[in-house]
């Protein structure tokens, strides 16, 4: 990437440069560098389960021994279909030190969303839990590929003596060569194999690093990372390859479960917290979580989804933490934006382009004339984090990839200093009576409302207005609202236009794995009654 300067760099923390130089390595190389310098350093802490890195790099060279000697081969397609555990990181590393293709899969899918993803990518090998056998029997695939359950990943042990240690020699093309096949949540239709290349992923490791570590004096190795966040998202399985690289200890747990997190913070005192909005909501809502619980955290960031600014003032105020929000998708490996940890940060922006990253707003009929500071068009981004293009689907790949840049399919605009703020999805923005309405603006308003825990703002075809904006509401325990204190708190707040038609109140939401809210299906709700 050409060393051109943009207005955002001016706000880098400093010692990042705009451009930096990114080694050609696999994802395998950052296990093996840090087993080489932080060999007695904790790497994995699961509930009683720790090892160290050389112990992680060891056991993952058993396991890859074992899967070498039953026929695995470079560019093999494994689907994993395990929560967050030792097992996932060991397989994890594994894969790829024989050059294999990691298929992610939710462990929470059942027969037909499986069959689909499993067929899609065309996957060989299979490793899961045993009882995840009877939904691969059910989707009718239990014969036509290899099963390796979870539990026996470990039997190896993490000791190589008297180990037959015969593998092939890392033959990887990191610039060209696939590790991981994210498919994308099926937001707008079927799920798409997003294609990241190991540089793909290592470049991103090596950008957030840069971007953070200078100004929180980060240690190398020392930090503890807390990973909640589902390793078979784009999100968690980033934060992995970034504690790996760090020599940070990564300390798991397989479901988010509030008093378990909690217990857990206050036990191993976690200093780097990559969440997501439902989490920090969950944490911000606990009645016995305090500020000094969470002293120990240099660092929280915030992905997969939009923060609401109510939320961040909140916690900040409660618990006296503040939240670096950023950008990301799975199909840049994941962030391309984020708010510097240290310096100027912008509530309710994503923030500024990662080093070697470019972005631009650009016209949504042209789809190529490059808007001025505050236009209103489609984010569109360049850089070594870009994915490779969607797995057999050339069409969508040539959609979504236009001389170089990936187009994001998110409104946004840019400000005269460079931070970026996305307003809402093209496919998401509501037009009623003829104005555009971004949820995203309305949600903001009605998380400012004390009674409000959750909400989630759409829009349902009407024949009159073109479209009428609905508001599902969750409340936090023990408040009461009701639909017309609602609608007058957002009428003295909001142009009318804008104000939801409609108020629903319920118990909880519908979200994917990684806690994202799931305004497609509160929308198919509607329009199927």
């Amino acid at each position: 990437m050409k060393n051109l300067t943009k207005i955002w760099h001016e706000f880098y923390p400093k010692g990042t440069p705009s451009v930096m130089e990114i080694p050609s390595l696999s994802l395998y190389g950052l296990l093996e560098r840090s087993a080489h310098h932080y060999p007695t350093c904790k790497a994995v802490i699961d509930g009683e389960r720790e090892l160290t890195y050389l112990e992680l790099k060891n056991a993952s060279d058993c396991f890859a021994v074992d899967l070498y000697n039953q026929g695995f081969q470079l560019n093999d397609r494994i689907a994993i279909m395990l929560p967050n555990c030792l097992e996932y990181i060991i397989a994890y590393y594994a894969i790829h030190r024989l050059g294999g293709v990691v298929v992610q899969v939710n462990p929470m899918y059942q027969t037909s969303e499986l069959a689909y993803i499993l067929s899609d990518s065309e996957a060989t090998w299979f490793i899961g839990r045993e009882e995840q056998l009877d939904k691969l029997v059910l989707a009718g695939f239990s014969d036509k590929l290899t099963f390796i359950s979870a539990e026996t990943i470990l039997k190896s042990g993490t000791d190589l003596s008297g180990v037959d240690m015969v593998l092939p020699a890392l033959a990887i093309d990191p610039e060209q060569d696939l590790a991981v096949l994210q498919y994308t949540g099926g937001t707008t239709g079927k799920s798409k194999g997003v294609m990241l290349t190991h540089s793909n992923l290592v470049s991103n490791v090596f950008q957030d690093f840069s971007f953070t570590a200078n100004s929180l004096l980060l240690q190398r190795p020392g930090e503890r990372m807390l990973g909640l966040t589902p390793l078979f998202h784009v999100f968690g399985n980033g934060r992995l390859n970034s504690a790996i690289y760090a020599g940070s200890t990564y300390i798991t747990l397989e479901k988010f479960e509030i008093n378990k997190v909690v217990d857990l913070i206050r036990k191993h005192r976690p200093t780097i917290f990559p969440g997501v909005p439902t989490m920090y909501i969950a944490l911000l809502n606990h009645p016995d979580l305090t500020a000094d619980d969470l002293s120990c955290l240099k660092y929280c960031s915030c992905g997969s989804a939009p923060l609401p600014i109510e939320i961040i003032h909140q916690f900040e105020k409660k618990l006296g933490i503040s939240i670096s929000e950023g950008f990301g998708m799975s199909e840049t490996s994941p962030t391309t934006h984020r708010n510097p940890v240290m310096g100027q940060k912008k509530p309710g922006s994503i923030g500024i382009p990662y080093p070697n990253t470019d972005a631009k707003i650009v016209d949504l009929k042209t789809g190529t004339d490059e808007l001025p500071t505050g236009g209103i068009g489609e984010l569109i981004i360049k850089g070594p984090q870009v994915m490779k293009g969607y797995w057999n689907n050339p069409e969508e790949t040539v959609t979504a990839l236009r001389d170089g840049w990936l187009y994001t399919g998110d409104i946004a605009t840019m400000d005269e200093e460079g931070y970026f703020y996305i307003v809402g999805r093209k496919k998401d923005m509501i037009i009623a009576s003829g104005y555009n309405v971004y949820p995203i603006e309305v949600e903001d308003i009605i998380y400012q409302h004390p009674a409000v825990k959750e909400t989630c703002v759409y829009g349902i075809p009407d024949t009159y207005r073109g479209e009428t904006i609905n508001a599902a509401i969750v409340l936090k325990k023990g408040k009461s609202v009701t639909e017309q204190e609602i609608r007058e708190f957002c009428v003295q707040r909001l142009a009318r236009y804008k104000v939801p038609r409609s108020f629903e109140f319920r118990e909880q939401l519908p979200k994917s794995a990684v806690g994202k809210i799931l305004r497609r299906i509160l929308m198919e709700e509607v329009t199927q009654k």
